[in-house]
């Protein structure tokens, strides 16, 4: 058992090696790789464009066919973008990140956390996501990002290494509710992506998103309301190639005192809106309405 996780740590620590070296490239000959994953991914052999098209196609009815396609495009155009953004910040200053960032309304999360509440900052896989593991830095609070755990354990410390450069703190879906409702840890955010589908064991609520009936997960509402926090969410926007705006937007202040699924309506109307604003930036290649 020991000898197989010396070669486990052994790999991580090559395969991160290898990802930081190739991140001290100019970011113009990483934008020119993704750019060949753009045209593998879009045109040979296209990864998941029939799912991509569908799901575009279903959101967007009044759409025509060349509008679809052009989302269709951009989509994987930006998708394939975010992997070099995501090798770039590996090894990039927090300097050059912190330019790259934009954070509206922040204050609205400091606020919070100033009077000793815990903040649930949810948000959906829109624009570079990634890119939000340098808030602990901007924010200057304590923050952790729940995640669920890849099934191989290098490559979940490889993730886990990645995202913790400044300061974001990985805490897995199963433990998340016993750590924010245990009294020991200070008042802190807690970054949520539930826009996925839920899986068998997932707590769900059956709520429409584009008009479709869409199944969401509803623990982050109930962890909401049993441990008292207030809820923001996370809108973010594309302002240039490799740069965002990340805005904070209320959706309540005290989660005890809001009604049964009024949370998880509130989350699934914002992101709604976020597609809607970008809808080339959503993660259109997962099969949100397999089920």
């Amino acid at each position: 058992m020991r000898i197989k996780k010396t070669f486990e740590d052994m790999g991580v620590g090559a395969v991160y090696g290898l990802a930081y070296a190739l991140s001290l490239a100019p970011m113009s000959f990483l934008y020119g790789i993704a750019t060949l994953a753009f045209f593998l991914a879009y045109y040979i052999p296209g990864y998941r464009k029939a799912v991509v098209v569908q799901n575009v196609a279903r959101c967007f009815p009044d759409k025509r066919y060349g509008e679809i396609i052009c989302i269709v495009k951009k989509f994987y155009s930006c998708f394939t973008a975010y992997f070099a953004e995501i090798l770039k910040g590996i090894s990039a200053p927090a300097a050059v990140l912190d330019k790259r960032i934009v954070l509206e309304n922040a204050e609205l999360i400091s606020a919070h956390v100033q009077a000793g509440k815990n903040v649930i900052a949810c948000m959906g896989h829109c624009g570079n996501w990634e890119m939000l593991n340098f808030m602990p830095y901007k924010l200057g609070l304590r923050m952790y990002a729940v995640y669920k755990p890849l099934r191989s354990q290098a490559m979940n410390k490889l993730m886990i290494k990645v995202r913790a450069r400044f300061g974001m703190k990985l805490i897995p879906d199963k433990q998340v509710a016993r750590h924010i409702l245990s009294k020991g840890p200070l008042p802190a955010v807690y970054l949520f992506l539930a826009d996925q589908c839920p899986s068998g064991g997932d707590e769900r609520i059956r709520l429409e998103l584009f008009g479709q009936p869409t199944y969401v997960i509803s623990g982050m509402e109930r962890l909401a309301r049993q441990s008292e926090s207030a809820v923001v969410f996370l809108h973010v926007t594309l302002l240039a190639k490799g740069y965002y705006k990340v805005t904070c937007l209320p959706i309540c202040a005290q989660a005890q005192s809001t009604r049964e699924e009024e949370i998880t309506r509130k989350y699934v109307a914002c992101l709604e809106d976020n597609i809607v604003a970008e809808p080339y930036g959503w993660l259109w290649t997962h099969k949100r309405w397999k089920k």
